[in-house]
């Protein structure tokens, strides 16, 4: 497509792009944004080097034209999106790029794939800290996925609420809480249990976790507590019956004196799961497989799409995709969640064109992520977890509920 423009002479018009989901996935009643961070890393370091021109030269990709201009591409246009952790609706208009046709079609793979991935993997998240109701949440997916994704996944469980992931690298790039537990390898490794829940402790205090059921969950808790003794930080239950297990252990550990001792739970948890727990004496939940594959959805379902470009008059006229259930709306995009006096959200409304008005009780969803090429919306990870709390606390009681249904909310446009 850049080739065709510029031979075409059409490269340099004026672009308005938007990404945005035509659907929820089905049965889910809202969408959790995520990703944003990342993609303005992406933006500001998309660069063609050398090495990467050479490889488009020698393989005849791209002609010569095209490859002089790449190399002295850097994105030099607007961008406006939902900050990360922002709830989203059917056709919201998540980001807005505006630019030369050009420098705004390239961005469009790179956009996809970081919104689509981490977008719903926080939605995920956020169906699942909001049925763990407050009890904590531990991200242990990376065994679960690709390794540039297990930090990716980590970061967006964070944004929508998990309390720690065993991702060291997540640490190390993003400054996110790390947690763990040893698995069932380290127990078998020693002659007895009692050896390996020695060994951890005298390594690790008494303030680790013991995981209890290798062998026979009630001797490990008895040999767990004698070991450490009533400080023991927590057990961990990664199989059988978790609820019934979750009342005897309780019970066990009250009986030895263990009062404090937590119990953590696993084994291919997700938000049911979670949510059928809730009257067990379970302290936390640690997560994998579900969370990192989106708990049924591994993408949101996002699109790139040309929806205003530069007209004769030089004015953006509106376009749109007329196809069959892939439809677009044409014109470029302003959105706001409309409000009730008390707060709650009652309708995702896009403007056409202009801004919708704010009755009083609205807030406005669209903010500046980049201003001619210089990233200005980049923020701590706090201020996101901070701001999905918020925007989820704001929709209406039924957004809570993990039956199948329609969006909470409706999306009304605007002309």
């Amino acid at each position: 497509m850049l080739q065709a423009a510029l031979a075409a002479g059409t490269a340099q018009r004026r672009a308005v792009f938007e990404l945005f989901p035509r659907r929820l996935p089905e049965g889910r009643r809202y969408g959790v944004v995520g990703g944003v961070g990342r993609a303005l890393d992406a933006i500001e370091r998309f660069r063609f080097d050398d090495e990467v021109l050479g490889v488009l030269d020698e393989g005849g990709v791209v002609d010569e034209q095209t490859l002089a201009w790449l190399a002295d591409h850097e994105f030099t246009g607007d961008v406006w999106g939902y900050p990360e952790g922002e709830v989203y609706l059917p056709y919201s208009p998540l980001v807005v790029v505006e630019g030369t046709f050009a420098e705004a079609v390239l961005l469009e793979t790179v956009l996809l794939s970081i919104y689509n991935h981490d977008s719903a993997i926080a939605s995920a998240a956020s169906r699942m800290t909001w049925a763990a109701d407050g009890r904590p949440c531990i991200e242990m997916g990376s065994r679960r996925t690709h390794e540039e994704a297990a930090v990716a996944a980590a970061r967006a469980a964070y944004v929508a609420g998990f309390e720690t992931t065993s991702n060291l690298a997540a640490r190390h790039r993003h400054g996110i809480p790390t947690a763990g537990t040893s698995a069932h390898s380290f127990t078998l490794l020693h002659d007895t249990e009692r050896d390996a829940f020695t060994a951890q402790v005298t390594s690790l205090g008494r303030g680790t976790t013991l995981l209890v059921d290798t062998y026979d969950i009630g001797e490990a808790v008895r040999t767990a507590v004698e070991v450490a003794g009533p400080e023991l930080g927590a057990v961990r239950i990664d199989s059988g019956d978790l609820g019934l297990l979750a009342h005897q252990v309780r019970a066990q550990l009250d009986s030895l004196g263990a009062t404090e001792t937590k119990i953590v739970v696993t084994s291919d948890l997700d938000e049911y799961a979670i949510a059928s727990l809730a009257a067990a004496p379970v302290d936390g939940y640690g997560v994998g497989t579900q969370l990192v594959t989106g708990s049924g959805h591994p993408t949101s379902g996002f699109v790139y799409k040309l929806v205003a470009r530069e007209g004769d008059d030089g004015e953006l006229v509106p376009v749109a995709k007329k196809s069959k259930d892939k439809g677009s709306v044409g014109g470029r995009k302003y959105a706001l969640r409309r409000r009730n006096a008390a707060g709650v959200a009652e309708a995702e409304v896009v403007g056409i064109g202009t801004p919708p008005v704010d009755d009083g009780d609205d807030r406005e969803l669209l903010v500046p992520l980049v201003r001619d090429g210089v990233v200005v919306g980049r923020e701590p990870l706090a201020a996101s977890r901070e701001r999905h709390l918020a925007a989820r606390d704001e929709l209406p009681v039924q957004a809570r509920m993990l039956s199948r249904g329609e969006p909470v909310i409706p999306t009304v446009h605007l002309d």
